[in-house]
């Protein structure tokens, strides 16, 4: 959909909720994006409900019955490891009455018992008992029908597991794209494998998902936001610099950014607080990987810090360690986060030790980063409300234009400029569609 302005043609997305301005170079965001429960009951049925998500990674439950209790989408679900050693994800459900099946978050278990009637089911989800079985008509094939349902689609790759609720979605690798590769170089990184770590890190933030996912986006806020770790990282000698680094497009709603002077990587990139011992140890490691992988690629795995954001809920965050976040909406308002911490499974005790310590330094959740990082944008979610209802209508558009020109000539986009965010919006827009019900101020000119 496109309006005719006074300075040319301005692009109103397929809701009215964009609008992007190739005359004037303007990205503009309605805020009723981020307050409005319209919005969000969109976004469940067509986002959620259609879309690769990813759940969790399969190290999480490495033996036969082990499981883990998660919600996706508001759907509560059972992500187990069945008896055949087989990766599911059932609805927490029971088919009899809908009771919630299994009502620990984790453990090891060949059956889950329904607490209300006493039905049962083994870890590969099907239905193995039942109270009073003499009641029931045709009982094998009663009983056949009433298994855990399981979820439409399950997919791994390189240990990654994702869901989907729809039948009708791409293969996950065709989904993934160019993000596929970015996973592998995680998993690349050490000989041995890749696990995580047990234990979550949780935490409830109140502000919309979409903020996270800006922020995660955002290289500008990196400096003035985060301006007390910038101050330590050059009080140690290590230099921060925004030059040379960049931020990708790779299709499908999937953003990254690549960054080389915010932070060193234990075992990749060294930097003076992680110590002598760590210089020599991430020396002898990249040698190690290029005699494994090939230089080319040790020193692509190895040369960058990593932000990636796989549409719609994980973010993947390569710097001081490695860190799995999953984004759980659950109002307009409010969304729930877990984080897993990704490992070599042959790390030693002192450099384990090390890298935690250095990742709740940064984005750990009592961290330099993101008690900053949370505080924007519930800060940014109380502001919105300011402009809520005003008729002007001028002044409830979020900018995002930094950089347009730039991308408007096909240069590569920097980590500093907002391009990410926008190749993150279009595609939102684009699977969300128009609103009905939805009262949003019109885009006009001056905005």
């Amino acid at each position: 959909m496109t309006q005719t302005m006074a300075e040319g043609l301005v692009e109103t997305g397929h809701g009215g909720l964009i609008a992007q301005d190739w005359n004037a170079l303007t990205f503009r965001v309605n805020r009723e994006a981020y307050r409005s429960a319209e919005v969000f009951q969109a976004e469940r049925d067509r986002i959620w409900n259609n879309s690769w998500l990813y759940l969790g990674h399969e190290t999480e439950i490495p033996k036969n019955h082990d499981y883990k209790v998660r919600t996706l989408g508001g759907k509560p679900l059972i992500f187990v490891r069945g008896g055949d050693g087989v990766v599911r994800a059932f609805l927490n459900s029971c088919p009899h009455r809908g009771t919630v099946v299994c009502r620990d978050e984790a453990g090891n278990a060949r059956n889950f018992q329904c607490f209300y009637h006493a039905w049962t089911f083994n870890s590969s989800g099907k239905l193995s008992a039942l109270p009073g079985d003499d009641a029931y008509a045709e009982l094998d094939r009663f009983k056949g029908s009433m298994d855990l349902r399981p979820v439409a689609k399950l997919d791994i790759h390189e240990g990654f597991v994702f869901v989907s609720f729809s039948p009708d979605v791409p293969p996950l690798l065709e989904h993934l794209g160019d993000a596929a590769d970015v996973l592998s170089m995680a998993a690349e990184q050490s000989a041995t494998g890749m696990t995580t770590l047990p234990g979550i890190q949780r935490y409830g933030v109140k502000g919309n998902w979409k903020l996270a996912v800006e922020n995660a986006m955002d290289g500008y806020h990196f400096s003035p936001t985060h301006n007390t770790f910038v101050g330590y990282l050059r009080e140690t000698g290590f230099p921060v610099t925004d030059d040379d680094q960049y931020a990708y497009d790779l299709g499908n709603g999937h953003s990254m950014l690549v960054l080389t002077g915010h932070n060193g990587r234990l075992g990749m990139i060294w930097e003076p607080r992680f110590g002598e011992a760590e210089k020599e140890r991430t020396r002898l490691n990249r040698e190690a990987m290029a005699a494994r992988l090939g230089q080319e690629r040790a020193d692509t795995i190895g040369d960058a810090s990593r932000i990636l954001f796989v549409w719609p809920n994980l973010l993947f965050f390569d710097l001081e360690a490695l860190t799995i976040r999953q984004l759980e909406p659950v109002a307009p308002g409010r969304t729930d986060v877990r984080a897993w911490q990704y490992v070599p499974t042959d790390e030693d005790e002192d450099v384990r030790a090390m890298r935690l310590k250095t990742m709740t330094s940064f984005v750990g959740p009592g961290g330099l980063a993101t008690p900053d990082d949370i505080e924007a944008y519930e800060a940014v979610q109380r502001g919105i409300e300011a402009s809520k209802g005003d008729a002007r209508g001028f002044n409830d558009w979020s900018d995002m234009s930094r950089g347009m020109e730039r991308e408007a000539k096909g240069e590569k986009g920097r980590s500093i400029d907002e391009g990410a965010m926008r190749s993150f919006w279009r595609h939102w827009d684009q699977a969300l569609g128009a609103v009905p019900g939805l009262k949003a101020t019109t885009y006009e000119s001056g905005c």
